[in-house]
């Protein structure tokens, strides 16, 4: 794999058996905003121009776009692809193609990626650009890299030493304080038939940047209000996640109608099937990655451009449920690639650890830090699944939105789209909820049957 100039010195440090990271030095600091943009991403463009500077994202809407609306008009709507890449073309560029993507222009004729003009859109609020220069030089990682100290309302470590340190980047990614989205999550079946797995109600809150405090103890939490299928109406659940995971762990809760309380649901974790996806991923598939990094060795490789999708607002916010949905896979007029720098973590699973992935591979978007793509393998080595997140920031805010992903099972030939909000209304940022609305006793109170 080659790798870009932009690694810093020292990058492949032992990534493993570290009781804490220290920060980078001031001297280090220095790129930051200069060479390097604030959240540590290359500024300059790439050699041949594909990929181009930065030039501080996309801050406004296209015209007609109403703020507050939920739905976002697709700034690059009348762009053609630059490049289409099917299985005929594909060994041209199979050095910018996840495993992922390669196996399915593979396995189906059908699939294709149309690679449209890059377009480094996402952007970022002032206090996270500046709250990011604070943390660089005081952030560390303790407990093995699975928790981290010093840090607030801003990205820990842009500038990583570590799989884990990039890894983090990726778990408090900003998506605004709170936000709320009416969704579904689809399963196609091996036969092309979709499904309905769950539709609801997603309640999202990042204490970690509340700037009204100068210090959060939980960077995540998630509530979830089932609507559909009717099996499912009224279940919920409360997810929170602590900076503190490798000490304090995830907090989890589960409201059963039938049964009309609240249960402590620990498993709602690790590669426990997510019900949410009729079982059809992870727990710790949700945004590609999500949760304890206690079970893998995380390894940074480098920096690398690849092929991802980017900039899918057609996809995310245009599309229309049955055209999006297609036999095998999601339909490629609708979702748009893009040529970006990512930065590549392998994680390996740990000696006397349990876990259905024995290998992991993940894409971190350099301009955002969130996780793009990711390649799942099986104990014995082979692709089992493979997952791709859709990015279409809100450049209402703005702020990168990535939480649209599906995975393809190639063993079982099926595949998942999870947050799908098209047709429901879309996404809004909202203010956050207070501390009680995020307890066992609110989720009890808040059920509907």
């Amino acid at each position: 794999m080659k790798l870009t100039h932009s690694l810093v010195a020292g990058i492949m440090a032992a990534s493993t058996g570290l009781a804490a990271q220290a920060a980078i030095s001031a001297d280090e600091a220095k790129s930051l905003g200069t060479t390097l943009t604030p959240v540590g991403a290359d500024k300059s463009a790439n050699k041949d121009g594909t990929i181009p500077a930065y030039a501080g994202g996309m801050k406004n809407g296209p015209a007609g776009y109403k703020a507050g609306d939920g739905i976002r008009p697709d700034p690059f709507a009348g762009e053609k692809p630059r490049l289409v890449i099917d299985a005929k073309n594909m060994a041209e560029h199979a050095d910018k193609l996840t495993a992922g993507t390669r196996q399915l222009l593979e396995k189906y004729p059908s699939f294709r990626v149309d690679v449209y003009p890059t377009h480094r859109t996402v952007a970022f609020p002032k206090f996270v650009t500046d709250n990011t220069a604070a943390n660089s030089v005081k952030a560390r990682t303790t407990n093995d890299g699975r928790s981290i100290e010093g840090v607030h309302a801003g990205f820990p470590f842009p500038i990583p030493k570590d799989g884990y340190e990039a890894m983090w980047n990726h778990l408090v990614r900003f998506n605004g304080q709170s936000y709320e989205a009416k969704y579904r999550n689809l399963n196609v079946d091996a036969s092309g038939r979709p499904a309905l797995a769950t539709e609801g109600v997603s309640t999202q809150d990042f204490p970690f940047w509340d700037t009204s405090k100068t210090a959060a103890d939980t960077y995540w939490r998630i509530k979830l209000t089932y609507t559909g299928p009717a099996r499912r109406a009224g279940e919920a659940l409360l997810i929170v996640d602590p900076l503190d995971i490798g000490t304090k762990d995830r907090r989890a809760w589960a409201y059963l109608p039938g049964q009309r309380r609240v249960k402590v649901a620990p498993d709602l974790s690790y590669d426990t099937p997510n019900p949410g996806t009729a079982g059809a991923t992870t727990f710790d598939d949700t945004f590609i990655f999500n949760g304890s990094m206690d079970r893998f060795d995380f390894k940074l490789v480098g920096k690398k451009e690849m092929i991802v999708p980017y900039n899918a607002y057609g996809a995310v916010y245009q599309s229309k449920q049955d055209d999006l949905l297609k036999p095998n896979h999601l339909n490629p007029d609708l979702v748009r690639w893009e040529l970006h720098r990512v930065w590549v973590v392998e994680a390996t699973l740990r000696e006397g650890k349990r876990h259905v992935y024995g290998k992991r591979t993940f894409y971190l978007d350099e301009d955002s830090w969130a996780a793009l793509a990711s390649d799942n393998y099986d104990a014995r080595g082979q692709l089992y699944r493979a997952g791709f997140a859709y990015m279409a920031p809100s450049y209402d805010l703005p702020a990168p939105y990535t939480d649209m992903f599906g995975h393809y099972d190639f063993a079982s030939r099926i595949y998942s789209l999870t947050g799908y909000i098209a047709e429901t209304g879309g996404l809004r940022h909202t203010k956050a909820l207070s501390d009680r609305e995020w307890t066992a006793d609110s989720l009890a109170g808040a059920g509907v049957r």
